[in-house]
């Protein structure tokens, strides 16, 4: 029985990540997942990294599985402290 109560919660966050959620829900999402000493997400390095990359936003929304990555990626070349 606890296998299958791990096989939920597994299930379960695998499905937050493939979710499709608003700029607000992922920005949290995201910031609660990286390491403090990455930068963090705000909605105007959201929005800017939605425009330049329009193609990631075939569908309406932003998702974990997708998104982080590429964001993770390009925050930290364009926003070096």
């Amino acid at each position: 029985m606890v296998v299958l109560k791990s096989m939920k919660s597994i299930n379960t966050e695998l499905e937050a990540n493939q979710a499709y959620v608003s700029l607000a829900s992922f920005s949290e999402r995201y910031n609660k997942l990286i390491p403090a000493w990455l930068p963090q997400a705000t909605e105007s390095k959201l929005n800017e990294f939605r425009s330049i990359y329009p193609l990631l936003f075939k569908e309406d929304g932003w998702s974990i599985e997708k998104h982080r990555k590429r964001f993770m990626d390009w925050l930290v070349t364009h926003y070096a402290s």
